[in-house]
């Protein structure tokens, strides 16, 4: 039998994480890789089929008619496999699986509790992936993420709700005016400059309005590509900082922070989603993340 003449898979995953996303650089936080790593996986399969895929319109990208069929054709291939590798793992409990979170929460609550998780669940093995954008609704390469959320959810999800969502302001000790504002009242944060990240600007409103601030007379200070860098700024004292809870909840247990606002629900609810239709696997990681969610951290 005759091999089949194909691309390296390799480019063809890039291009059709590209195609799907419309960015080489969301691609490149899908796969883990670098922008220019797409960028020269692309080219590559160009080159190998010596046709455009994509038409470079400034920082944008525009399918050609070419690469219009390969996507259709690669989307629908990657589906395929996806779907036949779930069920795999399914019929294998010993099976890893994939789980994609926010990389402050894998930082910040995850990793402190892996011992745990090991202990309470012998068996279940996990891999936990990074994920910083917006989970496609395929979850590609994934078995399951977790997030915070609210239905209606993707067409196909399964979602296990583990708690609501709370956020609130924290700040050091170490603040400089620490003593003062641990006193005031929430409306005193409208005179603060306050942290940020680029990666949740509605966070600070959300806050604000159960309070009856206006947020509109909020002022915003420094600001952090992600959660995690605006968390280490906040314990460095630089300044207020907003947080869900469970992320905060070890700082605030050993003082390297304060909430004197306390938190306040946003509607949201941490969820643990999966595309599977059942997977008795996930069913015991969501009841672990739920007893986990509802309690203290350790230490």
């Amino acid at each position: 039998m005759a091999s089949r003449a194909l691309p390296s898979l390799n480019a063809l995953r890039a291009f059709e994480a590209a195609a799907r996303l419309g960015s080489l650089g969301r691609a490149g936080d899908e796969l883990h890789v670098t922008h220019g790593a797409v960028s020269r996986q692309v080219r590559l399969l160009e080159d190998d089929l010596g046709i455009a895929l994509f038409l470079r319109e400034g920082r944008g990208l525009r399918l050609t008619p070419a690469g219009e069929r390969l996507r259709e054709a690669a989307g629908t291939a990657f589906d395929q496999l996806q779907a036949t590798v779930r069920t795999l793992r399914r019929n294998d409990g010993a099976a890893t699986r994939a789980i994609g979170c926010p990389g402050s929460l894998l930082a910040r609550w995850i990793i402190p509790r892996l011992e745990r998780l090991h202990a309470d669940l012998p068996g279940l093995r996990l891999h936990f992936a990074p994920q910083e954008s917006e989970p496609d609704p395929a979850l590609p390469g994934l078995d399951a993420v977790l997030l915070a959320g609210a239905p209606p959810w993707p067409p196909g999800w399964r979602a296990w709700a583990l708690g609501p969502e709370r956020i609130g302001p924290v700040l050091s000790p170490r603040h400089p005016e620490f003593a003062r504002l641990a006193v005031q009242a929430p409306d005193a944060l409208l005179q603060e400059a306050l942290l940020h990240t680029a990666s949740r600007p509605q966070a600070w409103p959300q806050w604000a309005k159960p309070y009856g601030l206006d947020p509109e007379r909020l002022r915003t200070g420094a600001g952090f590509e992600h959660l995690y860098y605006l968390l280490e700024a906040a314990v460095a004292g630089l300044g207020i900082a907003i947080a869900p809870a469970p992320l905060v909840a070890a700082d605030l247990a050993a003082d390297r922070l304060a909430a004197p606002w306390g938190f306040v629900d946003t509607g949201a609810q941490w969820c643990l989603c999966t595309r599977a239709a059942e997977d008795a696997q996930l069913d015991r990681l969501a009841a672990w993340l739920r007893a986990e969610l509802a309690q203290r951290p350790p230490g």
